[in-house]
């Protein structure tokens, strides 16, 4: 606990620490929020997206600004302190600390009002940045200040670390646009703070309570012309835009009454930076500004070295640009082995040293494509770059995603050593860049490392990180060290320690030399005048502790060797789940797109994301004293709600496979405490199938008369809201091999065969898409063969039986590898069960069949993939379909989307001349295999399909085809909607003419 330092004796400390749960239950009780106070829970915020781990007293939830008075109150008198927290994606460890943490980002997320005549918006602190941009495009403004976590950054985290970024060369930081805030003092009382003139100041500073001192004691700091003095010889030069040295004194000195001619005085300029260490903002009042120019184009230039960029960037900064940033080539190496991001590397020619990203914006494209050669033809002539692309529309949204995915990406690092934040923030004035960053790297040879340099060139900040195996007791001395000598080398350019991070617990050790003794005394006093009793955030900024301590990774620690079912590429299992560096992309909501997280999605806990199941798996695989490290319940209960749907696989700019994670883990955990019969059920489906094939008609009546299915869902654990999939009449295997008999001679003419992966959804359930496929197939002139194979094991890997899945792996891999090749590839209906062969598969593998699964997955293809191809080769001819004139909106499935792509079902279903589709923007439909049938998930599993899914297909037209390559996409919406939807290739054979 964050002990108040005032008046504490080892009596206080005797009934602080007897007693505090129930205190604690005591708390929960009185407030509309929720407060949690369990081991697991306090793990999951003992962390953010820095290199620190502390563990809190307990997490609030907060409904009301009424609870969040009783927090300060209860702080107050049990001698702990509130640590702000929104979207936990802070790299300095500002998030961090002994207290409670208070997570606003759950409740807080009004946007309050919006004035746009007079340009401003009032939000609460929990308004996602991008969010609140989509409301206000309508108005034709936005909220300038863009930072790479846009679409789950939230404007309290901003507001708290003065945040800024790409676009800063335009519209600065959060700080130039904080006009006014609504706040709670540390004693409880609420406070405005805004713009002030003179009058109104001084004003302000007549009183005896809580508020009106701070306004004296910064009149009476700030009026001392020793101060003054000190101030403005010791704080970062004013040509570096990006500075964030502790508090913002520099900037309220150049306000009036301090300095003639100053702005009015506003304590936003202080409260912007100050990490939460001086108040509780309940409301934040933003200055908006116009969209920018319509047209943007980057010119993404190509150099040999990362020197040479940076001097190219004073070049590029004479012509005005939107944005001028950095993409070394180590990132750019990561981004080859990143599902996603490799889509995006489109532009990058040859092996670059570094890529220079420079936007220019205007009213149309030919004044964009005027400056951008102005700027080219000056940088050849200075014999800098040899590639200049120039990029327009959507491919510019590709860019900006991978140079934003650069923090994650760098995850991508396997093993121990990592790229990690600890002198990533620091910014000097632009012309002394490319001096500066080569003196930086000097300082690393010296020591034997290398560091990533990405990010913001334009505003003199590149993000800078040294890889480092923080496991060791030399990596921790090495943290150490680095951060010593770059703050000196900082100093010594009167740059800033952090441009946009925040000083918290990574820098707040440095504030002293960076800023001298005197102005640090200065800080101190703000501190105590604002915070008396040290209840906000108490350690950042001033009095942090050392900068080397409370890390997520002990010194010399050691971990056992892990028998794993799964292969792990280049480590292990823990080092797999430490790839995630709390970067929260996973916190993203539907309205920003995508799959990942479909369970944080539908219920904004924390608790739902892949960073918190990677954090639970972290910590006990770390610190666990069992033999089996994976016997915890409090890992069981975080993963429970991880639906397996792999949308982090490609979206996780670190390629945290959690639904691999949560098989393994499963695994382990029933071999210590069993395998619930329901999994086993599952699990069996394809035995449990072929037995109810044997009398479908029966299977049927069980499954859909009312009384008996609902008996037999309640035996099962299946929810009763939930229908039951139905048996068709005949299976696609009886079928195929009575048809095949009779028209085997009718196959002559065929010019490619294909081998047919018969899954066991397809086979049992939709055996009619599967006769379709085969039709259609021979229609377009294939020969279809089913091969001897066994089932898929996708139900045995959704519920985390793995050693069973392994042996179905390798027992396909064997039977199918000498027949399929490029020539005759396997093509599957189903995604999950065909796409196990790309996946799951090669992990699988032993180690004598590795090998032969990585060729085989080459050759194994989504049906949809391969007649997409099969129509670029020019193959297939449109005079085989219809002209009719059809819409189609389509749902893609979750694991088509992280390991394919819908194009390639876009594609199939566009191919009729007249048949449009349009993209569901939806993610996952939320059945998730058996995840959805599942009584205690059935509520989450509607709640994930209401977000996008569901909604878009009741309004849809009725003579509009939904689209949906799923099984259980398809049995969602039929529950969801009672709409019927296509399997694609039923949409392309109904199209035949």
């Amino acid at each position: 606990m964050a002990f108040r330092q005032k008046g504490f004796n080892f009596t206080t400390l005797f009934k602080v620490l007897f007693g505090m749960d129930e205190r604690l239950k005591e708390l929960a009780d009185q407030l509309e929020g929720e407060l949690f106070f369990d081991e697991t829970m306090k793990i999951l915020y003992a962390t953010d997206a820095s290199a620190y781990r502390e563990m809190p007293l307990a997490v609030a939830i907060p409904k009301s600004v009424a609870d969040l008075k009783k927090l300060i109150h209860f702080a107050k008198e049990n001698h702990t302190s509130l640590i702000p927290r929104t979207a936990g994606t802070s790299l300095a460890g500002q998030v961090v600390g002994n207290g409670i943490v208070v997570d606003v980002s759950k409740n807080f997320t009004r946007i309050i009002e919006l004035n746009k005549e007079a340009h401003w918006v009032r939000v609460q602190p929990g308004v996602i940045r991008d969010e609140l941009n989509m409301f206000l495009k309508p108005y034709g403004l936005f909220f300038g200040p863009e930072t790479s976590t846009a679409n789950r950054a939230m404007i309290g985290g901003m507001v708290g670390n003065n945040s800024c970024g790409s676009n800063s060369v335009v519209y600065r930081s959060t700080r130039e646009h904080l006009l006014e805030v609504n706040a709670l003092l540390s004693d409880g009382s609420e406070a405005v703070f805004k713009a002030l003139d003179i009058e109104e100041f001084h004003q302000k500073c007549e009183g005896n309570n809580l508020e009106a001192n701070i306004y004296k004691t910064v009149r009476s700091l700030l009026s001392n012309y020793d101060n003054q003095v000190e101030i403005r010889s010791q704080f970062p030069k004013k040509t570096v835009e990006r500075r964030n040295t502790g508090y913002a004194v520099d900037v309220l000195l150049d306000a009036a009454p301090f300095t003639a001619g100053g702005e009015d005085f506003n304590f936003c300029k202080l409260i912007a930076g100050s990490e939460g260490t001086l108040a509780f903002l309940t409301e934040i009042k933003l200055n908006v500004v116009p969209l920018p120019p319509k047209e943007a184009g980057l010119l993404c230039i190509h150099f040999n070295s990362i020197d040479e960029a940076l001097r190219a960037n004073l070049i590029a900064l004479k012509y005005k640009p939107s944005a001028s940033e950095l993409i070394d080539n180590i990132i750019l190496q990561c981004t080859k082995d990143n599902i996603e991001q490799s889509k995006n590397r489109f532009f990058v020619q040859g092996d670059p040293g570094a890529i220079l990203v420079v936007e220019f914006t205007a009213a149309n494209r030919e004044d964009v494509i005027k400056i951008a050669g102005e700027c080219e033809a000056e940088m050849r002539a200075a014999g800098l770059g040899y590639h200049f692309p120039l990029l327009f529309g959507a491919d510019t949204k590709k860019i900006w995603t991978l140079r934003k995915a650069g923090l994650g990406l760098l995850g991508n690092l396997p093993g121990d050593e990592k790229a990690v934040p600890v002198i990533e923030d620091t910014a000097v004035d632009t012309d002394d860049l490319p001096q500066y960053i080569a003196d930086f790297n000097k300082i690393l040879e010296k020591y034997g490392l290398h560091a990533v340099h990405y990010a913001h060139a334009g505003s003199g900040e590149i993000h800078l990180r040294p890889i480092i195996n923080l496991k060791t007791e030399e990596g921790n001395r090495l943290f150490r060290t680095i951060a010593e000598e770059i703050a000196t080398l900082v100093k010594k350019y009167k740059g800033s320690l952090s441009g946009e991070h925040g000083d918290g617990r990574l820098r707040g050790e440095f504030i002293r030399q960076m800023v001298g003794e005197k102005n640090y005394e200065l800080l101190k006093v703000i501190k105590r005048t604002w915070d008396p009793e040290n209840i906000f955030n108490p350690n950042k900024i001033v009095d942090t502790p050392s900068m080397n301590t409370m890390l997520r990774y002990t010194p010399g620690q050691k971990t056992p060797a892990f028998n794993t079912v799964f292969r792990y590429y280049n480590q292990d299992v823990l080092q797999h789940a430490e790839q995630c560096n709390g970067s929260g992309d996973c916190r993203k909501t539907q309205l920003s797109g995508g799959t990942m997280c479909p369970s944080y999605m539908a219920t904004k806990n924390e608790k739902d994301t892949t960073r918190a199941r990677a954090n639970i798996l972290r910590e006990f695989l770390t610190n666990s004293t069992k033999i089996n490290r994976f016997d915890h319940k409090e890992i069981y209960e975080v993963m429970d709600l991880c639906i397996s749907c792999k949308g982090c696989k490609s979206e996780c700019p670190s390629n945290v496979d959690m639904a691999k994670l949560k098989a393994e883990f499963l695994q382990h955990y029933y071999d210590a405490n069993g395998v619930p019969f329901r999994s086993k059920l599952i699990a069996n489906f394809a035995k449990s199938a072929k037995l109810g094939a044997m009398a479908p008609g029966m299977y049927n009546f069980m499954m859909t008369t009312t009384p008996m299915s609902n008996a037999i869902k309640r035996m099962s654990g299946f929810a009763e809201q939930r229908s039951m999939p139905t048996m068709y009449k005949t299976t696609l295997e009886k079928w195929y091999k009575k048809r095949k008999q009779k028209t085997r001679s009718n196959n002559g003419n065929s010019n490619k065969t294909v081998y047919l992966f018969c899954d066991e959804f397809t086979n049992f359930n939709d055996t009619e898409i599967g006769m379709k496929a085969i039709l259609l197939l021979e229609k377009l002139g294939y020969t279809v063969i089913i091969p001897k194979h066994e089932e898929s094991g996708r139900a045995w890997l959704s519920k985390g039986l793995i050693r069973d899945a392994k042996k179905i792996a390798n027992k396909n891999i064997s039977l199918l590898s000498s027949l399929v090749s490029a020539e005759t590839p396997l093509i599957g209906i189903e995604p999950s069960a065909i796409l196990t062969f790309r996946d799951e598969y090669i992990d699988l593998a032993d180690d004598e069949n590795y090998a032969a699964a990585k060729q085989l997955a080459k050759n194994v293809f989504f049906i949809d993939e391969f007649i997409a191809s099969e129509i670029d080769k020019g193959r297939i001819s449109k005079d085989l379909f219809t002209k009719e004139k059809r819409l189609i909106k389509l749902h893609g499935h979750c694991q088509q989307k992280a390991l394919s792509s819908v194009a390639p079902s876009v594609k199939v279903m566009t191919f009729p001349e007249n048949y449009a589709v349009e993209t569901i923007p939806s993610g996952c439909c939320g059945m998730a295999g058996s995840f959805g049938y599942e009584k205690e998930h059935y509520d989450i599993s509607m709640k994930i399909g209401e977000l996008v899914l569901l909604p878009a297909v009741r309004n849809a037209a009725d003579n509009v085809i939904i689209a949906a390559p799923g099984t259980s996409c398809r049995h969602q919406i039929k529950d969801g909607t009672g709409r019927k939807a296509l399997h694609t290739i039923e949409v392309l054979y109904d199209a035949l003419k």
